[in-house]
């Protein structure tokens, strides 16, 4: 009997241990108790992946101790390793199809990487004339149309792509061997790998669903309205499908009336398999747009680039469209016009906080913080580095 009390006493004793040492644990580990060293130290982690060295901990907590939080994620966004891991993880989604992490590094990912890097306006990467290479005898394998194997080298050789020297922009349009103008190219969306993902095989309507998924955080579901104009959906679309045309006005035409018409920007573009390479041809409509034609041949028929917004009136009017014509010709365009409307800033606002806050806003104060970093980073000439450091701050504990 004394053992038997002996031994459930003692099970008691060391269940308040446990509990006390527990509670101490979370006590340190709330973000209601972390100190500036704490915070600098989560900060960090979050943003670059890696430990703190003891000398960028110590100035970052000191910043931080200080009140310039934003100068002490600065510090961490130093850090190689947030271009070479952080935001090569963090953008590599978006270059394919499979949403996969796990693909190389390609010219998609390296100019996301360069626009945040050197601070150029975010807007940037659906529109400019640019793509990031490595400097010239960085690696062996140069710049390529036709293969990867050039950001291969620079992925297995890792090369620094936080230092200028080593991955540089240039004009996409200055390339040897490119087909396009300074007004055809329009940043990732004309780039290598995106045509490879989104410009091959179907009709080129999945590279505006990607790039609304990454730029507007909506996919067709969310953007689909029925009451939009039916005049630009092509003739590769049955307006009775399975002989009943209610399914098309009541289905089909909420994302085609809007998608067809703006996915007309890519109708020059084509991804060719036998050369491995995007296909340009100006004023000369790939035959993919033309498919079909017998399905509906009085529905459009893609004689140009032309694209125009039916988006802008209806419900997705709220997601802030500024840009001054509602239409225009080619993909350059149409990049300006999803960039310059408040769903892209605030949408990669968004991103970026579960990115670095490892959760989706989920609260009244994050929404509020997202709309307040929206802000900031249209005023901010969209930077999206800033963004980063806005997002590491809310995150870091108080």
């Amino acid at each position: 009997m004394s053992r038997r009390t002996f031994s459930i006493g003692n099970l008691g004793r060391v269940r308040g241990a446990v509990l006390t040492l527990l509670g101490a644990v979370c006590l340190v580990a709330a973000p209601g108790w972390a100190g500036p060293r704490e915070q600098a130290k989560r900060m960090h982690d979050r943003l670059a992946g890696v430990p703190p060295t003891a000398g960028v901990l110590d100035a970052m907590a000191g910043l931080i101790g200080s009140g310039d939080a934003l100068g002490a994620a600065d510090l961490a966004l130093a850090n190689r390793a947030f271009y070479t891991t952080s935001l090569k993880n963090f953008f590599t989604p978006w270059t394919n199809q499979e949403q996969s992490v796990f693909a190389e590094l390609n010219d998609y990912t390296a100019t996301a990487i360069g626009i945040v890097r050197d601070d150029r306006p975010w807007t940037d990467v659906l529109s400019a004339d640019v793509v990031y290479v490595g400097a010239p005898g960085v690696v062996s394998a140069p710049y390529s149309h036709t293969s990867n194997e050039h950001y291969r080298q620079l992925e297995q050789q890792r090369v620094d792509l936080s230092d200028p020297a080593l991955l540089v922009p240039v004009p996409q349009s200055t390339l040897p061997g490119s087909q396009l103008s300074e007004d055809a190219a329009a940043g990732v969306i004309t780039t290598r790998a995106a045509g490879e993902a989104f410009f091959s095989a179907g009709t080129n309507r999945r590279m505006f669903r990607f790039l609304s998924m990454n730029f507007l955080c909506r996919d067709m579901e969310q953007l689909k309205d029925i009451s939009r104009p039916v005049d630009r959906i092509r003739q590769d679309v049955s307006r009775s499908p399975g002989g009943d045309s209610s399914i098309f006005q009541n289905h089909c035409t909420g994302c085609h009336s809007g998608m067809d018409a703006v996915a007309g920007a890519f109708a020059y573009f084509e991804w060719d398999s036998d050369q491995g390479r995007v296909i340009h041809t100006p004023g000369l409509v790939q035959p993919k747009h033309l498919i079909n034609a017998n399905t509906f041949p009085f529905g459009y028929v893609t004689v140009d680039n032309r694209w125009d917004n039916y988006w802008r009136t209806g419900p997705n009017a709220n997601l802030g469209w500024r840009r001054a014509e509602a239409g225009g010709f080619g993909a350059k365009g149409l990049g300006e016009e999803l960039a310059m409307s408040r769903a892209f800033s605030v949408c990669q606002v968004e991103q970026v906080f579960e990115h670095v806050c490892f959760r989706p806003p989920n609260s009244p104060e994050d929404a509020a913080e997202i709309e307040r970093i929206a802000d900031v980073f249209e005023a901010q000439g969209y930077s999206l580095r800033r963004v980063f450091a806005e997002s590491a701050v809310h995150c870091m504990g108080s």
